[in-house]
């Protein structure tokens, strides 16, 4: 879905003060169904978190994935599976999450948990913290199927996922380090137990809903993702001009 007009903005993208609810936004990544208008805080929103055997989304595999959804102001749903990656955890993984081979060696492969784990995600915006990495990896598990379901909006074509890391190397951008879990103590955030999957993804939900209340962040969905994608790039260019 795109809607074309055109936007008053400082050179930096952002838009005038005050007038910024007289302007309807060109937005891109939006998921089927959902307007650029509608407020992004309203929306039905699921967070997800993998836990992997490594960082490699062509050789690795998924050992846990949650989903956590956020309707109508409030969590709806707390759902995790432990996955048999049908290969050995790695001990450097391992050492992350805490997830041994003993502890999956009665799980589902990935394929079984197929229904359930999209079901838990139709119907609502997808979110996750350094969010191209959870795509990626749970792209790949898909891709490994002899048949693709329809896919939610998580995995449709060109929609844009919500990434709280984003904000926070923007709003946080001060502080040494926007690792999820220290993020979230700034803000006040518990997790009670880091790199598992479920605690992962409603942490990075609490921080998407605690930044909520920062006026740098766009209310419409549509401009949400707008600025998200321009502090992207411009975070990525930093990057490269550090590198180089």
């Amino acid at each position: 879905m795109r809607i074309v007009v055109d936007l008053g903005c400082f050179p930096t993208g952002r838009h005038y003060p005050g007038i910024a609810h007289l302007l309807r936004v060109a937005a891109l990544g939006l998921a089927e169904g959902f307007a650029g208008e509608h407020i992004v805080a309203h929306l039905p929103i699921v967070a997800i978190d993998t836990e992997t055997t490594g960082r490699d989304p062509a050789t690795d595999r998924v050992v846990e994935v949650a989903c956590v959804r956020w309707e109508r102001g409030e969590i709806t749903l707390r759902k995790s599976w432990l996955v048999n990656p049908g290969r050995a955890i790695p001990k450097e993984a391992f050492d992350v999450h805490g997830i041994s081979d003993e502890a999956v060696k009665d799980a589902p492969a990935f394929a079984a948990i197929v229904p359930e784990l999209l079901e838990a995600m139709t119907g609502a915006i997808p979110l996750a913290y350094n969010a191209e990495f959870d795509r990626k990896m749970l792209t790949s598990e898909l891709a490994r199927l002899a048949a693709t379901p329809s896919p939610p909006p998580a995995f449709q074509k060109n929609v844009e996922w919500i990434d709280p890391l984003v904000w926070a190397r923007e709003l946080q951008k001060l502080e040494k380090s926007r690792a999820l879990g220290e993020v979230a103590a700034r803000l006040g955030i518990e997790i009670s137990q880091a790199h598992r999957a479920t605690d992962d993804a409603e942490a990075a939900l609490n921080v998407f809903v605690r930044f909520q209340d920062d006026t740098r962040l766009p209310k419409n969905y549509g401009a949400f993702l707008n600025e998200q994608r321009r502090l992207a790039r411009a975070f990525e260019q930093e990057r490269v001009r550090w590198r180089g």
